[in-house]
């Protein structure tokens, strides 16, 4: 390993949106992946280099998958962080932020086959799923102690 490839990586956030009423999570099945395909999983992808700082990424990205119209109340402050090792043997960095849905239909794009608005009490038992989503979702609600309006942004 040359000193350069050690550091290699990809930052990916992921979306942790929330209904208004905060009883279900938004997950959308994933389509046409190597590790995760029609697994239901948080919105979100890779940060690009043309991102000019999180905040637009993850807006670049809730666009690009949900739609323009779809808006959310996001937490920019803190995330919960996962590493995976991808199939081929990437190695991903998934910061997930809390977010919470404030209007707008979803329109999905070509990366997902269906969405679903999960109930939190649900979650355990819903399948098929990315294991760790029940655990972040609790870590993420726990957010709801320490958040401020005037810390959201509109995504």
């Amino acid at each position: 390993m040359n000193s350069s490839s050690k550091y290699n990586f990809q930052y990916c956030q992921k979306i942790v949106v929330f209904s208004k009423d905060l009883n279900s999570v938004l997950l959308c099945k994933r389509k046409d992946e190597d590790d995760f395909n029609e697994i239901y999983t948080f919105i979100g992808g890779k940060m690009e280099t043309s991102d000019k700082d999180i905040i637009s990424a993850i807006q670049r990205e809730k666009d690009e998958e949900v739609g323009e119209n779809f808006k959310a109340e996001l937490y920019p402050k803190f995330s919960n962080n996962v590493n995976y090792i991808k199939k081929n043997g990437d190695f991903m960095i998934l910061p997930h932020y809390y977010a919470r849905h404030i209007g707008g239909e979803i329109k999905l794009n070509e990366e997902y086959s269906g969405y679903k608005w999960v109930n939190i009490s649900d979650l355990d038992t819903f399948e098929p799923k990315i294991k760790n989503i029940p655990e972040t979702v609790r870590i993420l609600l726990g957010l709801k102690t320490i958040m401020k309006d005037e810390d959201l942004t509109i995504i």
